[in-house]
């Protein structure tokens, strides 16, 4: 457990993982845009779908680098790929980070379990770990949250 709890609102975002994502994203663009110009066999609406192409695939890989979780006084807000979701702070039962787990699992009051891929352990294995015991410190100081 952390010895002293973070000032809220705080954010929980893989952002190795992140970087690279936009970083991978925006050089294919351009790649593909650059390839559209300087092929001089193209007609416009060729060059045009492969810009299109290449604005859809930064498109999937800004989706998915947009996981978040953020802590603030009345609660944590997940963000996941599709889906944002409100939780006071007496929902969260457990913070779970299971050796294996993609991604970081709140049990919830309601019997159900959230994931929060805003904590992975991909590329920054023990950044996770310590983002995983933060949310648990903080979960078990504003909630209800059980200790493991």
């Amino acid at each position: 457990m952390p010895e002293q709890l973070p000032t809220l609102p705080v954010v929980f975002r893989p952002t190795r993982t992140r970087a690279v994502l936009l970083s991978v994203g925006a050089a294919m663009f351009v790649v593909i845009t650059v390839i559209a110009l300087m092929l001089e066999r193209l007609g416009p609406g060729e060059r045009v779908s492969f810009v299109f192409t290449g604005a859809l695939l930064f498109g999937v890989l800004v989706l998915l680098s947009r996981p978040k979780v953020v802590a603030d006084e009345s609660g944590v807000t997940v963000v996941n790929l599709t889906s944002t979701r409100q939780l006071a702070w007496a929902e969260i039962l457990q913070v779970n980070l299971r050796p294996g787990d993609p991604w970081v699992f709140l049990d919830l009051s309601d019997g159900t379990s959230l994931p929060a891929m805003g904590i992975q352990p991909g590329i920054a294995k023990q950044r996770a770990i310590s983002d995983a015991r933060t949310l648990r410190a903080l979960a078990q100081a504003h909630g209800t949250g059980a200790e493991d």
